[in-house]
């Protein structure tokens, strides 16, 4: 069943900023909980403990 999200104006700007070309929300949205439950936490590029 699908369910509506509602987002604030800054996020989805946010988020079209990180969107490839033809890209849904959903489909970037699944991609982001992939690499999280795949690598346990989202890593920024460059960063290191």
């Amino acid at each position: 069943m699908p369910y509506t999200l509602e987002i604030s104006d800054d996020l989805r700007d946010r988020l079209d900023d990180h969107l490839e070309e033809d890209e849904t929300y959903e489909e970037f949205i699944a991609e982001l909980v992939s690499m999280y439950e795949t690598d346990g936490a989202f890593l920024q590029e460059g960063y290191s403990e």
